[in-house]
């Protein structure tokens, strides 16, 4: 689970609805399968500070609840009645788009008065003639029906099956009032403030293995060494800048803070940490070993890589260790790798599916695993990782019926048993000694995600004049304790991987121009913090995008 810091760096609005849209369809879903089956067993994953936005959404939206106290989220201002629906055609345009972001098959079409609305306004929006003018003959009460249906459309399936306010709204259909308005606000409240709470309460009964990654959710290696990139992609272009100035001092930064965030919101110390995107390197893993990090995880591209570079030859060989943890030879943290085929019949394939199918086959798949390792079976590891928010939207009914049928047949297997990395380990799962580790990810086993093009070398370029100028500042003692904490947490958000993921001309361009700028801005919001001036290159564009990556990009497929 993870998502970047949303709130602009200017003004500390949340530019992105995506915190609490995920929250209310997808975390709270994940973890009604898991309360309904009490015999299944995972590893969560929560970014530190997706925590820390969830925490906040829910004081704010509390806020609200209890006096009238503005959030910082224009679209839940304008569900609740605290600002005005905007009154030019450009910013109804802009609402009326953003009341379309999710995927149409499974999640308008199937709410009849949500696809009409939007019937409604098409015409008004796309007609050449009128060129939006249109929109100014809308209601007020068309915006807000519209924006009812939009965030009841994003409503996991366990909430509207557990809380019957839900069907009320939905049985409404039109005309919603400002106390159907803060019912919606009331719903969407107690299922962000429950998110935490509710994972806290499967780990502590002993369900689920909790991990987190790095505070700001960097790609370590490269934090460490622009030079780590070349296993993977040695005629790459470079950044212009030869390496990210104080690397090690900054990927430690964000362990003790990420650390002390997990602690804060699950009270113990995580023993496996997913580092951002599975991005490992020796130098990376030897950081987990500093602070007596069980497991992390990677790529399958990556575990094959490293095979080749171990002197690990035959295919087949590879293939059966896959299914081993493995241990660099001078490390004590172990490590497991992604079957990503597996992995991407569920993020991609089994949406298609019948949900009892999809469970059958991938059971079978198992077992087809477990007769090709023999009887070293008992002591396998199959690896399965992916997102736990981007893929439901493509399934119907937000993956309810594949999810339970894939978890039921999972737990009552007689082949196949579901673990966390750590009881894996301590019932006996034996390391496979590596004495090569292929600096990668988990997306084609490269960092070629956020580094090597164009557009993504600019975006560290930028980076690391923002770290030059921040050890400027830093080194002439001019800011206080308060102020230098300050700059430390701007400095890890402008650190995140996500910026650099949707740099690149292959990204849509819709979510490009919104990455882009948020990045832009947190790094004006650092300078402005360290009281340099803002260099005129961050008003310029870093992307500009205009492809049409499979699932709007925000998952990538290994297959």
């Amino acid at each position: 689970m993870h998502q970047p810091h949303y709130r602009d760096g200017k003004d500390g609005q949340y530019r992105l609805p995506w915190v609490y849209l995920h929250a209310i369809k997808d975390y709270t879903d994940m973890a009604a399968h898991l309360e309904a089956m009490p015999e299944a067993r995972v590893v969560v994953n929560f970014a530190p500070v997706l925590l820390e936005q969830l925490d906040d959404y829910a004081r704010q939206t509390g806020g609200w609840l209890e006096d009238g106290q503005p959030m910082q989220d224009a679209m839940l201002n304008m569900l609740a009645g605290v600002a005005a629906f905007p009154a030019c055609p450009d910013e109804r345009a802009r609402l009326l788009q953003d009341c379309q972001r999710a995927h149409h098959p499974t999640m308008i079409a199937p709410y009849a008065e949500f696809q009409g609305l939007l019937d409604v306004c098409q015409p008004l929006l796309h007609h050449a003639a009128m060129a939006g003018q249109g929109l100014m003959f809308l209601s007020e009460q068309f915006f807000i029906d519209l924006l009812v249906w939009y965030h009841l459309a994003w409503m996991g399936v366990s909430v509207h099956q557990s809380d019957p306010r839900v069907g009320i709204l939905m049985d409404k259909a039109r005309g919603f009032e400002p106390a159907d308005r803060r019912m919606l606000l009331q719903i969407i409240h107690d299922a962000v403030a429950g998110i935490i709470p509710r994972y806290r309460a499967l780990y502590e009964r002993g369900q689920i293995e909790l991990s987190t990654t790095p505070y700001g959710h960097p790609i370590v290696p490269l934090l460490l060494d622009f030079d780590s990139m070349a296993d993977a992609q040695p005629d790459a272009p470079r950044p212009h800048h030869p390496a990210y100035p104080g690397g090690k001092e900054r990927a430690r930064w964000h362990m003790d803070r990420g650390l002390q965030v997990f602690d804060h919101y699950f009270g113990h110390r995580p023993r496996g940490i997913w580092l951002s995107e599975g991005a490992v390197s020796t130098a990376a893993v030897h950081l987990l070993d500093d602070y007596d990090i069980q497991w992390t995880a990677s790529g399958q591209e990556v575990w094959h890589d490293s095979c080749l570079r171990s002197g690990l030859n035959e295919v087949r060989s590879c293939n059966r260790a896959l299914y081993r943890p493995a241990q660099l030879e001078d490390s004590n943290c172990k490590l497991f790798f992604r079957d990503d085929g597996l992995s991407d019949l569920i993020g991609f394939q089994y949406k298609d599916w019948h949900a009892d199918d999809a469970a059958r086959d991938f059971c079978q798949h198992a077992e087809n695993i477990a007769n090709f390792l023999g009887d070293q079976a008992g002591q396998r590891v199959v690896t399965v990782i992916l997102d736990g928010e981007n893929a439901w939207e493509y399934y119907p009914k937000n993956a309810h019926y594949f999810l339970t049928a894939f978890y039921r047949a999972l737990s009552h297997h007689p082949r196949v048993e579901m673990t966390t990395f750590s009881d894996a380990l301590a019932q006996g799962a034996e390391p496979l000694p590596l004495s090569r580790l292929s600096a990668g990810s988990w997306v084609y086993g490269s960092f070629s995600t956020w580094i090597g093009e164009k557009d993504k070398n600019l975006g560290w370029d930028l980076l690391v004049e923002a770290r030059q100028a921040f050890d400027r500042v830093l080194a002439s003692g001019r800011l206080g304790p308060v102020q230098k904490q300050a700059v430390e947490a701007q400095l890890a958000i402008c650190e995140g991987s996500d910026w650099f993921w949707w740099f690149g001309d292959y990204n849509p361009a819709e979510s490009v121009r919104d990455f882009e700028l948020l990045y832009r801005q947190h790094l004006e919001k650092l300078y402005e913090l360290l009281g340099e001036p803002v260099p005129p290159r961050l008003a310029q564009p870093v992307s500009h995008g205009g492809g049409h990556m499979e699932n709007s990009g925000t998952m990538r497929r290994n297959l």
